[in-house]
């Protein structure tokens, strides 16, 4: 079963645009706008630049944006995988977790 496209009317620079998404009519447009807007910071900064050469420069941003927060994420997972194992060697041996699965050990059946 598929998933329900929405078709959005969303304007970016000065061009409209018909978009169909699976994602929800307010995600969609969220994310034109945030293009829009920083297409906008790119053509606000002074230069006058071609419009290709402005998404150009406003995809770069965009694409930073989202590696910055990729590093970001990976720095915090990497740090909560490091407190994990800190706090592990705290509790007792049965409450570990356990280096190959990556799960606590389960306490000793008791029969």
């Amino acid at each position: 079963m598929s998933a329900r496209k929405s078709v959005v009317r969303v304007t970016i620079g000065s061009e409209e645009y018909t978009l169909k998404s699976d994602r929800p009519p307010e995600y969609t447009e969220a994310v034109a706008e945030h293009v829009n807007q920083t297409l906008g910071e790119v053509r606000a900064s002074g230069s006058i630049i071609e419009s290709h050469k402005a998404a150009v420069l406003a995809a770069l941003a965009i694409t930073d944006e989202l590696f910055q927060t990729r590093r970001q994420q990976q720095e915090m997972a990497d740090q909560l995988d490091k407190l994990a194992t800190e706090l592990s060697r705290l509790l007792p041996p049965a409450k570990r977790r356990s280096s190959a699965s990556g799960s606590f050990a389960s306490p000793p059946d008791a029969t």
